[in-house]
């Protein structure tokens, strides 16, 4: 996976390391579920690290992602906690229907994705984040879960530590 995209050293390694963590859990070819995936193995990654759920809404067929998990440095991006949040529950509607478009890519394809996102919808243009999103599918083949990896590039600081204000 090559992915500059004018980003910081830190945050391209930390991709590349996720990506590496994920395609090592892949089995004869099959994605890994949920449970192939170890945060210990990966803990200096956690505050940024996401799960995704990928559903369908049992009256409209239509697709549905929720926050099932967003660590704790999440919280300064998003200015709130997500977890449990739906997409429409977190971002404005251009944003929603940006990362929904993004997310059906991962779960159509079975395959990674990565972008760049600007933060303007939530006031802070000079802020983006290098986004990595990995699927996951319990039977190996359906993706039901997405492993997300958000780092936070142009503002003061490329690092989450973790901790937020009270």
């Amino acid at each position: 996976m090559a992915v500059n995209m004018g980003a910081p050293a830190t945050a391209v390694r930390a991709h590349e390391e996720l990506f590496a963590y994920w395609a090592s859990r892949r089995l004869g070819g099959r994605l890994p579920g949920r449970t192939q995936i170890h945060p210990d193995d990966f803990k200096r990654h956690l505050p940024t690290v996401s799960l995704i759920d990928a559903t369908r809404d049992p009256v409209t067929g239509e697709r549905c992602y929720r926050q099932r998990l967003a660590g704790t440095g999440l919280y300064s991006v998003y200015g709130r906690e997500i977890t449990g949040r739906t997409l429409d529950e977190v971002y404005n509607t251009e944003a929603a229907d940006y990362w929904r478009k993004e997310l059906d890519k991962v779960v159509d394809t079975c395959r990674p994705g990565v972008g760049f996102h600007n933060l303007a919808w939530r006031g802070a243009a000079h802020m983006s984040i290098l986004w990595l999103r990995l699927p996951l599918a319990t039977n190996g083949a359906e993706v039901d879960m997405i492993l997300g990896y958000d780092a936070l590039v142009g503002g003061q600081t490329e690092k989450f530590s973790g901790i937020r204000a009270a």
